[in-house]
């Protein structure tokens, strides 16, 4: 087996386990809040924000981290561990905590979630783009894998929970275990090169990038679109769920869409660069926030459990192009070294941010004036922020003609030979 086989099967085995961790952990996490736990729309939204803002704390340190440490497995050990640790932590910290003090647990909660489950996402996915320039394969074609895993676990996390929500979590500490028994046994070559380039990074250049135009340019999409897009879906399960004749059965039927849309969503990570190479990365960021808000204008429009569950899965369709197109739209406008720093705070950073502002202020509209109006002021909202990014991000040529390497290589680049795609 060549270093490129390898690399790409210990990742997608990796990433394949870690989302199956994530989604046993946080994809019913509203439900279990306001459910089980009792807690009120404001509160639910107290909770993610805390989340977001400890996420937002962590991930400069991860994006720096990455750069400087290059391919070595520091950061998937880290990472490894905590999830490790999911049903001790649920059952024994995170809910009796939310129970007698919903602030002191929001905040503990916070701490863990966002560096695990938030940060500790973006981390590995921007590892995952790092070996993936670096040996030739592209980052989808094992994010596909995440995919995969995130839908194994939702095809039966619905029902689980209608047992006991305590087997999911459990069953999120077993992949953590097993993320570690990988990482103990598996062996891989130390990439010398990529070390020395990695060691080069300097906190001065990491700052340099709040100097940069282009960054604040491609922020107004971060901060703007996707945001919006992603403090609609938090609560979402629990507006999915009202549209069944009882919880239990809504808790089920959403895990069953969930897995349906995301191995819908695996085969659009395979397809997506194919996609993006011949439009573009720009248009396609432009093409992914309009698919985003025709789902949440649509999910305030929608009646009944068939229109919302068809919305639902629009998702399928616009995380690809989203993903592959944001890493490449990094390699086209930045400079390689920065890549992790660049997508650590520019996109995980920016989200946190956004994030941990709109959670509280949505989580309140919902209790206010309900799911349907905050859908279609999120709508508006949006297409405010869409069509500003049609302005401020930078034209990006189609790759198809231009050959491959050629095509995603960085704007000033260091290491020509690294980024063969």
């Amino acid at each position: 087996m060549n270093t490129r086989q390898a690399h790409y099967r210990f990742l997608s085995t990796f990433v394949y386990v870690y989302f199956f961790a994530q989604a046993m952990s946080i994809s019913l996490l509203a439900l279990w809040l306001r459910t089980t736990l009792q807690l009120s729309g404001t509160e639910t939204g107290i909770v993610f924000a805390a989340n977001f803002i400890a996420a937002m704390c962590s991930q400069p340190i991860y994006g720096f981290v990455s750069d400087r440490i290059g391919t070595r497995k520091h950061i998937l050990w880290v990472v490894s561990a905590l999830c490790a640790l999911s049903g001790l932590f649920f059952l024994f910290v995170y809910g009796p905590l939310l129970q007698s003090n919903v602030v002191l647990g929001a905040v503990v909660g916070g701490i863990y979630l966002g560096v695990t489950f938030i940060a500790g996402s973006y981390a590995i996915e921007s590892y995952v783009d790092r070996i993936g320039r670096r040996h030739g394969f592209e980052y989808s074609r094992v994010r596909l894998w995440g995919s995969l895993g995130f839908a194994s676990a939702a095809m039966f996390s619905g029902r689980i929970y209608n047992v006991n929500p305590s087997i999911n979590f459990f069953l999120a500490s077993t992949a953590g275990v097993a993320m570690m028994a990988m990482l103990l046994l598996w062996r891989t070559r130390d990439d010398g090169g990529d070390t020395t380039a990695a060691s080069s990074v300097r906190l001065a250049d990491a700052l340099g990038l709040l100097r940069d135009p282009k960054f604040w340019r491609f922020m107004v999409f971060v901060l703007g679109v996707t945001n919006i897009y992603l403090v609609f879906d938090q609560q979402f399960p629990s507006y999915f769920t009202s549209q069944f004749p009882d919880p239990k059965t809504g808790a089920a039927m959403f895990g069953y869409l969930n897995s349906a849309q995301i191995f819908i969503e695996a085969g659009g990570l395979f397809l997506s660069p194919l996609l993006v190479k011949r439009i573009g990365a720009k248009n396609g960021l432009l093409l992914a926030g309009s698919i985003m808000l025709v789902r949440i204008a649509g999910s305030g429009l929608a009646v009944g459990p068939v229109s919302i569950s068809a919305l639902k899965m629009l998702h399928s369709v616009e995380l690809p192009i989203l993903v592959v197109s944001i890493f490449r739209y990094i390699a086209c406008h930045f400079d390689n070294r920065l890549a992790s720093t660049l997508y650590m705070v520019g996109v995980s950073f920016g989200h946190s941010l956004g994030l941990a502002i709109l959670s509280p202020l949505v989580g309140k509209s919902y209790d206010l004036i309900g799911f349907p109006a905050t859908y279609l002021t999120l709508a508006a909202l949006g297409l405010g922020f869409l069509s500003a990014s049609a302005w401020a991000l930078q034209p990006t040529p189609p790759e198809i003609g231009r050959g491959a390497g050629k095509a995603a290589a960085p704007a000033r680049p260091t290491q020509p030979a690294s980024n063969a795609n």
